[in-house]
């Protein structure tokens, strides 16, 4: 191989290394001694049920799905617990239609609180005491047809929940 050829092996070698990448969950701010990972029911302050029912699920599968630690049920045998509440939950209309003056569009805004606590030791390794979500939706006008996708939309938040949880405590933001 000529010089040439060399300095650009080495040259490559040098920035491919240095670039910054890395595999996704493998580099977490989290004590290696957290393993497991209990997610119980969350809180709720508000009227709304039905988020505080998915919640624990949704972010369990994602844990599960994007990092290498075990979820398990019981907070007393878990590394870690993550808790969380429900602190607001509002439904407004954003655009009517004209001609029957009915919501066409609503949005729904979720406030939460979660904190990922070292069972352990008590210190708390993750916190986010303000977390909003929205997410918009079609109502359809008309009553013959009309079909509540206010559930749906609750679970696409929730998913949205979920992922950026699971991002937040590995990136540490």
């Amino acid at each position: 191989m000529s010089k040439v050829g060399q300095f650009l092996a080495a040259w490559l070698a040098l920035i491919s290394a240095s670039c910054g990448y890395r595999f996704a969950a493998t580099d977490t701010v989290l004590p290696k001694t957290v393993r497991t990972i209990s997610i119980p029911a969350f809180n709720n302050l508000t009227t709304r049920y039905k988020l505080t029912d998915q919640l624990p699920d949704i972010i369990s599968r994602e844990f599960i799905t994007r990092t290498r630690y075990r979820v398990v049920s019981d907070p007393n045998t878990a590394d870690a617990v993550l808790r969380g509440a429900i602190i607001n939950y509002s439904f407004n209309p954003t655009i009517f239609d004209q001609l029957t003056g009915r919501a066409a569009f609503a949005e729904l805004h979720v406030t939460l609180a979660d904190t990922l606590t070292e069972r352990a030791t008590g210190k708390v390794l993750f916190s986010r005491p303000n977390f909003e979500v929205r997410e918009t939706y079609q109502i359809t006008p008309t009553a013959p047809q009309y079909f509540e996708e206010s559930d749906p939309a609750l679970k696409r938040a929730g998913q949205q929940v979920a992922r950026s949880i699971v991002s937040a405590v590995l990136e540490n933001f």
